[in-house]
């Protein structure tokens, strides 16, 4: 074990971290998504024509997961996890899983926040459906967060493909 281990702990935390990226994001997502769907359950039982308006506003937590993803991916690809050999040093594999880390946090607490923000929305859409498009704007500020955090690990996982350890 301690063998496989010293050959392999470089992957192996290269693999945490794309994992952490996809887990994390991915929960916050399904989470905030939650959030929003009760709220937009309540209104469409009342309005079922509101269910274009609400829809949107509920989707918009999801981003994160999907940013978490890419980030796994890019990460997996990057490593030779896919597609190659994935034996990296145990340096780069610790590279890989901070650079993993902004969208793991961010999107996991962006995603849920978000969910909150959409579910306040949807309430808003539910009294005055002419205010649709100011209601979208609050979860959207939220998903700026999200953006930077993605922007921050793509940056720092084509930095580390250029370290050499």
């Amino acid at each position: 074990m301690i063998e496989f281990l010293q050959a392999n702990m470089g992957t192996v935390l290269a693999l945490l971290g794309a994992a952490l990226a996809v887990s994390m994001a991915g929960v916050g997502s399904a989470k905030g998504v939650g959030f929003a769907g009760e709220a937009a359950a309540g209104v469409i039982a009342e309005d079922p024509g509101k269910f274009g308006k609400v829809m949107v506003l509920q989707l918009l937590p999801g981003t994160q997961g999907i940013y978490g993803l890419i980030i796994g991916f890019i990460t997996l690809s990057q490593t030779g996890i896919l597609g190659g050999d994935g034996a990296i040093s145990i340096a780069k594999g610790l590279v890989y899983l901070c650079a993993c880390l902004p969208i793991a946090i961010a999107g996991y607490f962006s995603a849920m926040s978000q969910g909150r923000a959409a579910a306040a929305a949807i309430g808003t859409v539910a009294k005055k459906p002419d205010q649709f498009g100011k209601a979208m704007i609050f979860p959207i500020m939220v998903e700026t967060y999200a953006i930077l955090a993605l922007l921050v690990s793509i940056l720092a996982i084509s930095g580390a493909a250029n370290i050499a350890f």
